[in-house]
């Protein structure tokens, strides 16, 4: 038996580089549950499923997949989902598929063990019985070497639907890891291996450190007779009618209070009312009601010492807005799309608040769209407030940071303060509409002296601040969840 924090601490020991692999079953180990069920679910609602190929998916689920025949079966049986399309836009549909859904089931502590193998320097690989339509996206995030998966064959950019080779199922699997090992030199005694299913113990004895992620019955009985690493995760699950009510609690409290301040504001004719109270009390409140506690674990007092500035921070999640509403509370302004604008009631608080409305659609004017933040920065000493990946990301991944908010912070000759919120996208994932009770966790980093930057060297210094995240990321201490746990909840309702 091992906790996640015993994992961390053998990646740490291990050696470095590349002859390293590391080897990461997809379904039901980077992900709850199966991608599969999502492209079940896209086709049903497109009606693009047969009812002969619907009543052999009802049959082969009863009789359970146990050898490579059966899931050859399944390859079969799938086929319609794929044959006819071109391979373009099967990637086009399995990237926004995980975009929109199945990027939510990801398996935050698989992410942080990703990372530690991520900073050992060891050879990252998705290998799956999944098609590689499946797994491009997620191989794609993760930053993975290599994707070993179920290929299908491709004529004049158009899928036949026939598979490739031998299916990456059982001891399938287990060929392509060896294969590949062979291949590159990996030392495939001092590599790891991950999943959860029965099917894949020729593919986890294939290397010196394997581990069983929540695994099946068969897989967790076999684990326990050789001595293998159990890491058993736990995501709090909590009742979704008590988290509707608590998300309605939130917005009614954010809206009212901000609504009052407005009209307080019109009475005292001092419309800074309903920035530097309204709605900081109501957004505090609102917190409180939707169950979330904000823990600043390092770097509270970089949150004022250094203001006027230009505060950036990782986006993950809708939740990112009260957080940083929470920390910054007064004299600041921040950053949104225009589209905002138009939501009714929150579009016109917004306004009403000073915020910079920007057409991401004509980046080559985002300077200039900018430019009353500079002003404001300059002549006002009110702080920005900005997300310089300019848009939420699906995964804890740090994305391409843009220049704009450090040329921004440049020319009004402040500093950069990057704010680190490790998991507002756990409690609210990008797609989602309500809040689950936890704690969001933040660190706040030294301000970057932004006096000796130059124009043409702007790009630079924007990837270094997103190293900064990257690392503090990477270097977060979690090990404190004995249980694989990385939120604390107020709350398990399953």
């Amino acid at each position: 038996m091992s906790t996640f924090a015993d994992r961390l601490r053998e990646i740490r020991a291990a050696p470095t580089g590349k002859k390293v692999g590391a080897f990461f079953d997809y379904d039901g180990t980077l992900i709850e549950g199966f991608s599969a069920s999502a492209i079940t679910r896209a086709r049903l609602r497109s009606m693009d499923f047969g009812l002969g190929e619907l009543t052999g998916a009802i049959l082969i689920a009863l009789r359970g997949v146990t050898s490579e025949q059966d899931y050859a079966e399944v390859l079969e049986l799938t086929k319609p989902a794929f044959a006819g399309k071109t391979y373009a836009e099967l990637l086009a549909f399995g990237d926004d598929l995980f975009t929109h859904e199945t990027a939510s089931f990801l398996r935050p502590q698989m992410w942080q063990i990703i990372r530690a193998h991520r900073e050992r320097g060891h050879r990252i690989v998705i290998a799956s019985s999944a098609t590689r339509f499946q797994i491009e996206p997620i191989a794609r995030e993760i930053g993975a070497d290599h994707a070993l998966a179920t290929d299908v064959e491709v004529v004049d950019g158009v899928v036949t639907g026939r598979v490739l080779g031998r299916p990456l199922w059982g001891p399938g699997k287990a060929a392509a890891v060896r294969a590949l090992a062979k291949e590159h030199e990996v030392d495939l005694d001092a590599s790891f291996a991950y999943s959860d299913g029965n099917e894949d113990i020729p593919y986890l004895e294939s290397v010196g450190h394997p581990a069983a992620v929540s695994p099946r019955y068969g897989l967790r009985a076999e684990a326990e007779a050789r001595g293998w690493p159990i890491i058993d995760l736990r995501n709090p699950r909590h009742n979704r009618m008590a988290m509707a009510v608590r998300t309605g609690a939130f917005y009614g409290s954010f809206i009212g209070a901000a609504v009052l301040g407005a009209a307080g504001g019109l009475v005292r004719r001092d419309p800074s009312v309903l920035v530097e109270s309204a709605i900081p009390t109501g957004n505090d409140v609102g917190l409180a009601l939707a169950g979330i506690d904000v823990a600043v674990l390092d770097g509270a007092q970089y949150l004022t010492s250094n203001r006027p500035c230009v505060f950036v921070f990782n986006h993950q999640s809708k939740l990112d807005l009260p957080v940083l509403i929470h920390l910054i509370r007064r004299d600041a302004t921040g950053v949104a799309k225009k589209e905002v604008k138009r939501v009714p009631v929150l579009g016109q608080i917004l306004d009403a608040a000073g915020l910079v409305f920007i057409d991401r659609g004509d980046p080559g004017r985002a300077i200039e769209q900018l430019r009353p933040a500079i002003g404001k920065l300059r002549d006002e000493g009110v702080s920005l407030v900005v997300a310089p990946e300019g848009t939420r990301s699906s995964t804890p991944r740090i994305g391409p940071f843009k220049k704009g908010p450090f040329h921004i912070a440049m020319q009004a000759g402040v500093p950069v303060v990057p704010v680190v919120l490790r998991n507002t996208g756990e409690l609210m994932w990008r797609g989602a509409q309500l809040i689950a009770p936890g704690t969001v966790e933040v660190k706040v980093l030294p301000p970057v002296d932004t006096s000796r930057w130059r124009a043409e060297t702007v790009g630079d210094h924007a990837e270094e601040v997103r190293q900064m995240f990257i690392t503090t990321l990477a270097d977060w201490p979690v090990e404190s969840f004995e249980d694989g746990r990385m939120t604390r909840s107020t709350g398990d309702n399953r």
